[in-house]
């Protein structure tokens, strides 16, 4: 395989982000940990059927962005500054702003190129290390495909993700589990054909479905990533629908899918896989939901 080829095939199974205008998410966490969890010892303790905004242990599960791929090298997972799990002082992950000591009580279950369909099989290996909070982000693999006609349809996503949750509530019932809306992949068609070393990156291969021959604007071409944006659209309704049937469960409410991804926060590799910058970033995201009261 050329070295061409193997990077379509590796980057394909990747999220993507727009690189359009707009700032990137406040911090909003202050303190340490251990600062902000003495500032609570005096509050009284949630309710266990409450959530619980500062959880003690933390599984990633999900894809390529999860991993950090390409945000430290070229062709690579670089977990390490994870949006999730990461121990980057730079990245400033989730596990680092809620953990006081996230190296050692957080797990990086994802797997780059996985859909859906491998959801419940990391799920089950979440759960083996009794984690308090479980974050998932999937769906765009099943939506960035060779073609429009090899998308995940709906009602399997659906099935897949419901398969996921049972999973884990038949091994941890209690574990509270937060949902990464996935990103709009026609908007990275609008910003990033604009930019001509990206789209001869998209020629390796990448997202078809919707960066196939980006400056065509005939009917075909249109209806193409019309069908690719409402995949997402529908995706998006599923994980909020399935999340709220299940008590211990948050929605990031689509602020992944909304947030305009500056370029500082793009793979300086692919233009596509988030940065470091663009993993602090989610991470900020998740904090603000998850902690929210």
């Amino acid at each position: 395989m050329t070295a061409a080829a193997a990077a379509g095939a590796l980057l394909v199974g990747g999220l993507v982000f727009s690189a359009c205008d707009g700032g990137s998410a406040d911090d909003g966490d202050g303190a340490s940990p251990d600062a902000r969890r003495a500032s609570e010892a005096a509050a009284p303790k949630q309710q266990a059927r409450g959530w619980n905004p500062r959880p003690d242990s933390i599984a990633a599960v999900g894809d390529s962005i999860t991993r950090g791929f390409d945000a430290c090298s070229v062709l690579s997972d670089c977990p390490e500054v994870s949006w999730a799990t990461g121990t980057d002082p730079v990245t400033k992950s989730l596990a680092g702003r809620l953990l006081d000591k996230p190296a050692g009580n957080s797990w990086n279950l994802a797997e780059t190129g996985a859909l859906t369909s491998d959801l419940p099989a990391q799920m089950k290996r979440a759960a083996a290390h009794e984690p308090e909070l479980v974050t998932v982000m999937t769906g765009a693999n099943d939506a960035c495909r060779p073609t429009v006609g090899e998308m995940t349809p709906v009602d399997d996503f659906r099935a897949d993700l419901e398969r996921g949750m049972r999973t884990l509530r038949e091994e941890q019932p209690r574990a509270q589990v937060y949902m990464v809306s996935v990103p709009d992949l026609k908007r990275l068609w609008s910003q990033g054909r604009k930019n001509p070393v990206g789209t001869q990156v998209w020629k390796l291969g990448i997202c078809q479905s919707m960066l196939r021959d980006p400056d065509a604007m005939d009917k075909a071409a249109v209806q193409r990533r019309e069908q690719v944006y409402d995949r997402v659209v529908a995706y998006n309704s599923v994980l909020e629908d399935v999340c709220s049937k299940d008590r211990r469960c948050r929605y990031d409410g689509g602020a992944v899918f909304e947030y305009r991804f500056t370029g500082d926060e793009l793979s300086e590799w692919d233009w596509f896989h988030p940065s470091k910058q663009g993993q602090r970033t989610l991470a900020q995201l998740a904090y603000r939901r998850i902690t929210a009261p």
